[in-house]
Order: C-alpha cells, then sequence, then structure tokens
C-alpha cells in the first residue's frame, strides 16, 4: 500500500477539476493513491475523472448514487483511503510539484507533527494570483493549551486543512461536520493532538471563482444544506454552534484535566477574537475572499 492517500471529493467540477488532477499526478512523490469521491455529479466530472483513471492506476474513482453532501463526500474518502498519511484537495486548488515531497518529508523526521501544509496563493478563476496567505500556524510548542492559544489567534481562513496528516491522528478526531466551518473545528481537534509545521513557501494554489461553494449559496440554510443536505431547518447562531462545537473538542480530546482546563481558559480568553471571526465569516457568505 502506498505511503500516502490523497483524497478529491468533488460535485460538478469539470471547469476545473483537470488543472487539480495534472498537478497531484505531477508530484516528485509519486507514491501515493488518489482516491475521488464523486457526489452524484450532473455535468462532466464523471467522463473526465474515467478517463483519468483509465490512464493512471495510482487512481481510485468511485461515484456516489446520492449527494452525502460536502462533509459526507470529504469523509468519505479519508474513510476508504489506506496511506499512513492522508491529504484532502478541493477540485479547483492546484499545488507545486513538490508539494507532497516537502510534507512527508517532515512527517518522516518529526513524529510529533501531526498536520505539515505550506502557505497559499490566492489565485483566480483564470490562475492569476490575486494575493499571498499567510496562515501562521507554526504551532511548535509541546503544550496543547499553547498551540491552541496561537491558533485560536490565527488570521482568518482554514488553508491548513489541506495539507497532509498523520492518518492514525485524524481517525481519532470527528472529521468534518454537518455544520458551518467545521474544518475550524477539525483544525482544533488536530492542534489538541500534536503539532503543526508550517513550509514558509507557496506551494499551494487556492482558486477564488464565482461557482465556488461559498459563493453558490449565500444564506444559512444554503451552506446547511451544502454541508449536508438532510438538515430541514438553516442554524440562526452559526457562531454559537461552532463554540459549542470547539468546547467539546476539548472535552473529549485525550489530554490531561489540566490542560483541558487551560485549554478551555484560553477560549475564553479569545472571546474578543472568536467574535470578530463570526462577523468574518457573515461576511464571507457575499465575499468569500475575505476568509482567505
Amino acid at each position: 500500500m502506498p505511503p500516502v492517500s490523497i483524497g478529491l471529493p468533488v460535485y460538478n467540477g469539470e471547469d476545473y477539476i483537470r488543472y487539480a488532477l495534472d498537478s497531484i499526478l505531477n508530484q516528485t512523490y509519486s507514491d501515493f493513491e488518489l482516491i475521488i469521491s464523486d457526489n452524484a455529479s450532473t455535468d462532466g466530472t464523471e467522463q473526465i475523472c474515467r478517463a483519468y483513471a483509465d490512464k493512471d492506476k495510482r487512481i481510485r474513482y468511485f461515484r456516489n448514487t446520492t449527494n452525502l453532501g460536502a462533509a459526507g463526500n470529504f469523509n468519505r474518502v479519508f474513510e476508504i483511503s489506506t496511506g499512513t498519511y492522508f491529504k484532502w484537495i478541493s477540485h479547483d486548488d492546484v499545488y507545486s510539484p513538490d508539494y507532497v515531497h516537502r510534507c512527508v518529508e517532515v512527517l518522516d523526521r518529526e513524529p510529533s507533527v501531526v498536520l505539515c501544509y505550506a502557505q497559499t496563493n490566492l489565485i483566480d478563476e483564470k490562475g492569476h494570483e490575486i494575493r499571498k496567505h499567510d496562515s501562521q500556524l507554526h504551532l511548535s510548542s509541546s503544550k496543547p493549551h499553547k498551540r491552541l492559544r496561537k491558533f485560536l489567534r490565527k488570521p482568518p481562513g482554514c488553508n491548513p486543512v489541506f495539507g497532509l496528516i498523520r492518518a492514525d491522528v485524524l481517525s481519532t478526531t470527528r472529521l468534518l461536520g454537518n455544520f458551518e466551518s467545521s474544518d475550524y473545528n477539525l483544525l482544533v481537534e488536530l492542534c489538541l493532538r500534536g503539532k503543526f509545521w508550517e513550509h514558509d513557501e507557496y506551494l499551494f494554489f487556492r482558486r477564488s471563482h464565482p461557482g465556488m461553494s461559498r459563493r453558490a449559496g449565500k444564506s444559512g440554510k444554503d451552506f446547511l444544506l451544502w454541508f449536508d443536505p438532510r438538515h430541514k431547518r438553516s442554524n440562526a447562531f452559526p457562531y454559537l454552534k461552532l463554540l459549542h462545537e470547539v468546547f467539546r473538542s476539548v472535552a473529549a480530546a485525550p489530554i490531561s484535566k489540566g490542560e483541558k482546563f487551560l485549554c478551555f481558559s484560553e477560549i475564553l480568553g479569545a472571546g474578543f477574537v472568536l467574535g470578530s471571526r463570526a462577523v468574518q465569516w457573515l461576511r464571507a457568505r457575499s465575499d468569500p475572499s475575505r476568509l482567505y
């Protein structure tokens, strides 16, 4: 089995998925499996993916009979993966050829690091750079509460969730939940379990375009249905929901009672910062560039 699994969840991604596939298949680190989970796409995504899979045996293509929602499809590609390390990719993003290699080097060398990622270039629909984004999440402390403190005060955006993650650590989390900004909560769970390593190079190119999920629907109910089509009503207080989930994540983390107390204190101490983030998330429903 290859040491690296890369998961690509997709729904109606025919416009950009070729760029994503080419950037991954042309990585200098080639010993990986690429798992594509097609969320019942209605465009040409299936034909494109099957054509790529016929040419490259590293690709495992699956097609869902019904749309599982974004959270379910993201979790599915991890659940059927086999590698020691795991990485998500979006169908509209691209990577420099040595992204995976640089991250594998770190995880092989640093057993205390649970997630390794590189910096982000935000690009438009034509691939032109909009600006650079520094996540500032080199979490090197051995103390969970100190890592959490830095995480809670980070700039907006959750780009590190697309880094390379230790699969055995990821499997101890709740993965992505069916609520808005559950990627933020997942990063909280990971930072409570180990260190983050941040490469200074800008090797990740995240695309912002009119068809992306945060522009496809702007209401709270739209976002919830995007995460999980089974939702019956919208969440009027997404920030409070996320805060509740973060508290749950700390309570369930495999850390000492003393560290949990300190982590709860850090959350309370970062109340103003988290409140301002809530405002930014709401604004991002109409302008996703605010998040990156």
